[in-house]
Order: structure tokens, then C-alpha cells, then sequence
């Protein structure tokens, strides 16, 4: 098969970028993805490093009434994006955000909250999705202790099992919009889209994440941001 026809031959990869929370931990006078680091928003540098790692175009869910800002803040992005007015929760958000997603299409769900996500890990992703997988998220391994609060006292928990969840997410599309629409029939409320998947009976693939991958939720975030941006 000829370069040209592989090209054709293999689904897209489009990201889609929840950029709709207000983050009012961080105390921005701005929404949290239009905040600037080293003069570049928050909501640009995600996609920026989507692009990078291989996504080919992204939809990117914003507040309502925010359109235009997000418009000019993604105006040179390296890809083809749309705007999608989000819902009163991310999982609505997210939802909406699929309608605009082609069916025959990889989706990568991604947190605009985390900027640095490295290429190899964007890139791992959809190779993994491209391989069969249906559901995949990159993961860390804790590097703290941690112990489990639970009626005034506090246990040990082996951390050598847990791993941190990450963004980017990635799914073949069909399969994520059925197990929201399932997970909206059975008013199941869950935190990120894998689980959502896992809930409707799917298995859920985890591929290397990376500590430079972290989200940016209060001021201290901020300040490591800064810094690598200016590093």
C-alpha cells in the first residue's frame, strides 16, 4: 500500500479538549484554560502538544459565552479546531463535545489543565487505540505514602498497586458515545471517561504517563508551570 493510501486508510485522531471549568481553585480573573503561562494559554499549549504527539484536528468544549476568546486564543493552533459550548458538568461536556466528532474517528479526551503532556505519551495512546484497545489512559505510580481516612482513624495503603489516572484518554469513538449514553440511562455519575467505558462492560488498556503530565488545579501548579515553560 502506498504512502498516500495509508494515509486514507487510517481513522483520524481527534482530540477533544475539556476546557469548559471555571477553576475557581486557582483564582485566575480568567477561566482556568484561557489562563497565560509564558504568554501562551493554557487551552494553546494542550493543543499544541496534542498536535505534536499526532492528533489531526481537535474540538474543544468552552464555556458559554466564551466563544470568542477561545477563538483568538486557539487562532494558530497547529491543527483545524472547533468550539463546542460545554454543558453544567464535564461529563456533559464531554458528551457534547462528541457529537462534533467524526463516528469513524480515534478520540483522545484531554484536560486543557495539563499543557506539558509529552509527545510519546499522546502518541502511545493512539497507537494503543489504533492496535484494538477501546478505552486507554496513561497512569503514574504514586511517589507519596498514602493512608486511608475512614471513621477518625487512618490506615496504610500499599501504594505499589495504585496508579494516578491521566489525559490524554483515548477511545474509539463509537464505543465511548454508547457507554455515555448507557451511563446517562443508568444516572451514573463518574469522574473521567475511562470508567465510563469500564462501566459498560469495557476493558480499559494502560499505557506509561508521565509526571510532566500533571494538572494545573491551584497557584503552587502554577508556579512549576511557569517554570518549566520558562525552562
Amino acid at each position: 500500500m502506498s504512502t498516500q493510501q495509508e494515509k486514507y486508510s487510517v481513522k483520524p485522531a481527534v482530540a477533544l479538549v475539556a476546557a469548559a471549568g471555571s477553576g475557581t481553585r486557582l483564582g485566575a480573573p480568567v477561566v482556568k484554560a484561557l489562563v497565560e503561562v509564558a504568554g501562551r494559554t493554557l487551552v494553546a499549549r494542550s493543543v499544541d502538544a496534542l498536535a505534536r504527539g499526532g492528533v489531526d484536528e481537535a474540538v474543544v468544549v468552552v464555556p458559554a459565552g466564551l466563544e470568542r476568546a477561545f477563538a483568538d486564543a486557539l487562532a494558530d493552533a497547529p491543527v483545524s479546531v472547533r468550539l463546542v459550548t460545554g454543558g453544567a458538568e464535564r461529563q456533559e461536556s464531554v458528551e457534547r463535545g462528541l457529537a462534533a466528532v467524526p463516528a469513524d474517528a480515534i478520540v483522545l479526551v484531554h484536560d486543557a489543565a495539563r499543557p506539558f503532556v509529552p509527545v510519546d505519551v499522546v502518541a502511545s495512546v493512539i497507537d494503543a487505540v489504533r492496535g484494538g484497545a477501546v478505552a486507554v489512559t496513561p497512569v503514574i505510580a504514586l511517589a507519596d505514602s498514602v493512608r486511608m481516612m475512614q471513621d477518625g482513624a487512618s490506615t496504610v495503603v500499599d501504594r505499589s498497586a495504585l496508579r494516578a489516572v491521566q489525559t490524554p484518554q483515548g477511545f474509539d469513538a463509537g464505543v465511548l458515545r454508547a457507554s455515555h449514553r448507557a451511563a446517562v440511562q443508568a444516572r451514573r455519575v463518574v469522574t473521567d471517561d475511562v470508567s465510563v467505558c469500564e462501566a459498560a462492560g469495557h476493558p480499559v488498556t494502560l499505557v506509561a504517563g508521565s509526571r510532566r503530565s500533571f494538572k494545573i488545579t491551584d497557584p503552587f501548579d502554577l508556579e512549576i508551570a511557569e517554570a518549566i515553560a520558562g525552562g
